[in-house]
């Protein structure tokens, strides 16, 4: 009798293991099949002019993915703020812009997103030359971190939804980062389609990676924020960020990098202007 009791609980459990990606699946196609909210519909019209500049198809892509991320992400409050559906629409449509044409994909990592009123101060270890460790203070507008948690401020998310066009979204720059570490510690290399692509971003990252610094050091102009050229990690998140608001001077000034983002996100922003 005991073992027929364990080999029922074994078949029980291989069957909630086996069935949760179906269960999960369906539950997705419940929550998109609903009619987006009248009231969600207007704070996309009042925050988020690049909405506006979608396509039809993917003005309704975007709904239904911030309609299955408003549902399975948390949304929290820090030093005393209140989450509201103003927050959780304007987040969830600036991240949700990095996921059109991936169906099934929604930061599967990602549990929470920690809201702060303002930039929010932590506390870092830096290590000098002399292998000597002492505690820093940085402001930050955001943050991502690998346990599955974005940190967002909510002045710096609304000033980066307000102007499409300036290159620099908080809320883009942080979901680049959870999607290149999905695999581990944020390196600037995501999970690419095919194996045989690693070769390819690898070598236009790096030559692109590499004139950004050389720029940088001579001072010359630059198109991508300065702060990409802290490390790699850094060039692909400030550089999502340049390919969603300037993607006509990126594709002008680096017509390589372009196009390997544009593969990589499976949309052409320059056909949306």
């Amino acid at each position: 009798m005991p073992l027929l009791i364990l080999a029922v609980l074994t078949l029980l459990i291989i069957g909630l293991v086996l069935g949760q990606p179906y269960y999960r699946r369906w539950q997705r196609q419940r929550i998109a099949a609903r009619p987006f909210p009248e009231a969600w519909r207007k704070i996309l019209k009042q925050r988020m002019p690049y909405f506006r500049a979608l396509p039809a198809d993917l003005q309704l892509q975007l709904k239904k993915h911030m309609q299955i991320f408003i549902a399975e992400k948390a949304f929290i409050g820090c030093d005393g703020l209140t989450v509201t559906d103003e927050m959780r629409v304007t987040i969830a449509a600036q991240a949700c812009l990095l996921l059109l044409n991936r169906p099934n994909h929604y930061y599967p990592a990602l549990r929470s997103i920690l809201i702060y009123p303002s930039a929010f101060i932590v506390d870092t270890a830096q290590t000098d030359a002399a292998g000597l460790v002492r505690q820093e203070q940085r402001v930050l507008s955001g943050e991502s971190w690998g346990q599955g948690k974005v940190i967002l401020s909510w002045q710096d998310t609304l000033s980066g939804a307000a102007d499409p066009h300036d290159g620099h979204n908080v809320v883009i720059h942080e979901f680049a980062h959870q999607l290149d570490q999905e695999q581990g510690p944020t390196q600037g290399a995501p999970v690419l389609s095919r194996s045989s692509d690693y070769q390819q971003w690898s070598s236009v990252m790096q030559q692109a990676y590499d004139d950004l610094q050389q720029r940088l050091a001579l001072g010359l102009p630059v198109l991508l924020d300065p702060y990409g050229a802290t490390n790699p990690a850094e060039f692909f998140a400030v550089l999502t960020e340049v390919f969603f608001e300037k993607p006509a001077e990126l594709n002008t000034e680096h017509p390589a990098l372009y196009q390997l983002l544009s593969r990589f996100y499976r949309l052409n922003p320059l056909s949306w202007q």
